[in-house]
């Protein structure tokens, strides 16, 4: 029987058509590999629903869990479409000998750029000036002079690929960058990036980006005590994981002049509640956690998955393995990187 594959079903067709594009599934097909759809979309995936798979590629933001793994079967590997893989019980799969990937590298970039996206909105108070011009408010412009970005402060909480790609950036644009990341990367200093505990951070960044990966160890990273370090004057992005962020702290904080703005991509609950205070505050820029989606993001993504796919379905060891880098009781079998 052929390798089998299964794909999520929030984001994707029936036909294979998914809210990204063509993911090339047909390139599977044509490697011997069969894949399928599932019928149903579930916040958290079913042991019935996989069933007989060999692999799942998750599209989405599904939960996988112990009680996801079926109790016997040839599952041996969760692809998940993108970076994050907090949704994700690694060491329930480990256990099962399931091996995890992700795709860092096809993500690092886009998500990079929308961060300078946020940061230029922010700093030019971009929206409020586009609905100034929608809504026939053009006198009003005077009274939104944004303070640009030259000569900033950026503080980078996270120096992970995507923190250290923006770090780049914004090195590239002549800004100084701080950096916080709760393990030491020599990477860094490379990269230009002065590295100082978070408080220090905080207190002396114009704007904060967050890029922490989204798990227990990092949620309300950014809690009450720590946006009270930032300066009124400070802006706050978000571009991690809604929970890494205390909302209702931020919210109050922007509500009263606390803080001075933010750009968000992500929220503690998605999609965001149409009655949010976040939605009608001038100062926030928001995006519905799909900033970095462009064509070249969807077509990297896609082929990572694909590659690493093909190399479980070959024996072989996958290079973005999260939990364990081959399938339980494996061995590895020569240089060629196959495993027994």
């Amino acid at each position: 029987m052929a390798y089998q594959v299964v794909v999520t079903r929030g984001y994707a067709e029936p036909d294979g058509s998914t809210i990204f594009g063509d993911i090339g599934l047909s390139r599977l097909g044509d490697a011997g590999l069969a894949w399928r759809v599932l019928d149903d979309a579930a916040e958290e995936l079913r042991a019935d629903q996989l069933e007989g798979a060999d692999a799942v590629i998750v599209l989405g933001h599904e939960r996988v869990t112990a009680s996801s793994i079926p109790a016997s079967g040839p599952l041996r590997h969760v692809a998940r479409f993108g970076a994050g893989f907090d949704a994700i019980d690694l060491d329930a799969c480990a256990r099962r000998g399931v091996v995890v990937t992700n795709t860092p590298d096809a993500v690092r970039e886009p998500v990079a750029d929308s961060v300078l996206a946020l940061l230029f909105a922010l700093a030019h108070n971009l929206v409020v000036k586009d609905r100034l011009v929608r809504e026939g408010r053009w006198a009003e412009r005077g009274s939104w002079q944004g303070p640009g970005l030259a000569g900033a402060t950026v503080g980078v909480i996270g120096l992970g690929g995507i923190g250290l790609e923006t770090a780049r950036r914004l090195r590239a644009l002549g800004l100084r960058v701080l950096g916080y990341n709760r393990s030491h990367r020599p990477e860094a200093a490379e990269a230009g990036v002065e590295v100082l505990p978070l408080a220090e951070v905080l207190r002396h960044s114009d704007y904060v980006v967050v890029t922490v990966a989204g798990n227990s160890g990092t949620r309300h990273l950014i809690g009450e005590t720590e946006l009270d370090l930032m300066r009124p004057s400070a802006r706050l992005v978000n571009v991690s994981r809604g929970s890494v962020v205390d909302e209702d702290a931020l919210i109050a904080r922007l509500t009263d002049g606390r803080l001075a703005g933010a750009g968000l991509d992500v929220f503690t609950e998605e999609p965001l509640k149409p009655g949010s205070p976040l939605t009608t505050l001038d100062t926030v820029v928001l995006a519905p956690h799909s900033l970095c989606w462009t064509d070249r993001f969807s077509a990297a993504v896609s082929a990572s998955v694909r590659e690493s796919v093909l190399a479980v379905s070959r024996g072989e060891r996958p290079r973005h393995a999260v939990n364990i880098p081959f399938p339980q009781g494996a061995r590895p079998r020569g240089d060629d990187g196959k495993v027994t």
